[in-house]
């Protein structure tokens, strides 16, 4: 079987985190989400895979032809968003045989493909997942394991089923024909799901398989989430230099050049990326990731975060809860607070609406290249642009927008 993987999506609701990478190029457990994508359909024997990308060119730079990984990878540009069924339109001429379609911002466990590749039914079987929202996903009717129809983000009284289409599927390449005949949703798109429901009004059989394992990335607090899953599955690997007066509690992989100093605690499970330096006397809790190159410097304390790359937080901060993109460097002092003192749930903005994560303890989300002086208060849930500068001694009550000053 081939693999085909919908991945030009841009991600706004991850912003700021996407407003200088794309979607599937935001890194989980210090590797690019992509490529957690095509490790699974490798373990799974799919070799072959086409990527369906943007015109950005970033993931062709990032992955090229795939030898790195161990795969083959051909790339179609879908040069307008016009929806799932257009970008898979594009891969017609390139997929003659049946095929494995995932979507490029779900982290899709290894057995969830071996068990759709498994039952595959030759025709069409998709992988489904019981769900409390279907509002953003796509209901399904039932008749035993066969599929009778699909309603795309059905409205509340038309959810046909608990479950939900979590974006796996694997398909022969009859639903080309189907895809040919899709016509633009109420959303103004080619919807995959309307080319299905074309296949079982054509007396097509499609199957399905429930799976209780779906990691899928929309909202930055999402990234909080995979990481616990990683981490918790993560096996230990110590390529770096432990000084003596180190304490290292659970499991801790460090990657090569990394040196952990004195009197750094580290109570894992924790990822730390290649030639990073942590310490002395710092304090690193459970469910963090740090990319590479990065700096954790004297009476630092770090608590279920996510840092990527080439980022300093040098001395005297905390850093609670949150994603922290590359090259940001953090001045002495600067608190990143990750919980309300009414206790309530911690609200964020995406897209203009005010959206509630449910959850008690959330920090900062901030992007690339990011400047904090000395003495910064950023409060639960705000969101901080690429490129800003925040004066020292000055409270972050808002969200930034990229390259603003805030003073």
């Amino acid at each position: 079987m081939k693999g085909v993987i919908l991945a030009a999506g841009v991600g706004t609701r991850l912003a700021p985190i996407t407003n200088t990478r794309s979607k599937p190029a935001v890194p989980v457990a210090n590797k690019p989400l992509i490529e957690h994508i095509i490790g699974s359909l490798k373990g799974a024997g799919i070799v072959d895979i086409v990527i369906i990308v943007n015109t950005s060119g970033e993931l062709e730079k990032l992955l090229g032809d795939g030898s790195r990984l161990g795969v083959k990878l051909q790339y179609a540009v879908q040069e307008e968003q016009l929806g799932t069924a257009h970008a898979i339109s594009l891969v017609k001429e390139m997929v003659t045989e049946p095929f494995i379609l995932v979507n490029g911002d779900n982290l899709v466990p290894l057995s969830v493909v071996n068990e759709l590749v498994e039952k595959f039914n030759g025709t069409a079987t998709i992988t489904l997942l019981k769900a409390d929202d279907l509002s953003a996903l796509s209901t399904c009717e039932l008749d035993g394991n066969k599929v009778l129809k699909i309603v795309e983000k059905p409205k509340p009284g038309e959810e046909l089923s608990p479950y939900a289409s979590i974006g796996t599927y694997a398909f022969s390449p009859e639903l080309f024909d189907y895809i040919d005949k899709v016509e633009k949703s109420p959303r103004g798109e080619y919807e995959l799901p309307s080319a299905m429901d074309l296949m079982l009004q054509a007396g097509k059989e499609m199957t399905w398989v429930e799976t209780g394992q779906f990691q899928h990335l929309s909202y930055p607090w999402d990234m909080l989430s995979e990481t616990v899953v990683f981490l918790d599955e993560m096996e230990e690997s110590r390529e770096g230099t432990v000084e003596d007066g180190a304490v290292l509690k659970g499991k801790v992989s460090i990657g090569k050049g990394t040196v952990i100093k004195s009197g750094a605690y580290i109570e894992g499970p924790v990822l730390i990326g290649e030639d990073c330096t942590i310490g002395p006397n710092c304090f690193i809790r459970a469910y963090t990731t740090l990319g590479n190159k990065c700096r954790v410097g004297n009476a630092v304390e770090i608590k279920n975060s996510v840092i990527f790359d080439g980022t300093n937080i040098p001395h005297l901060s905390y850093i609670g809860d949150s994603v922290i993109g590359e090259n940001v460097n953090f001045g002495a002092g600067t608190v990143l607070a990750n919980f309300r003192l009414d206790k309530q749930n911690i609200k964020m903005e995406v897209k203009g609406k005010l959206v509630d994560t449910e959850r008690k303890k959330l920090g900062a989300i901030v992007g690339d290249n990011t400047k904090f002086g000395s003495n910064v208060v950023v409060n639960p849930g705000r969101k901080i642009g690429a490129n800003c500068n925040i004066w020292p001694g000055t409270v972050v009550i808002k969200d930034l927008d990229d390259g603003e000053e805030h003073k």
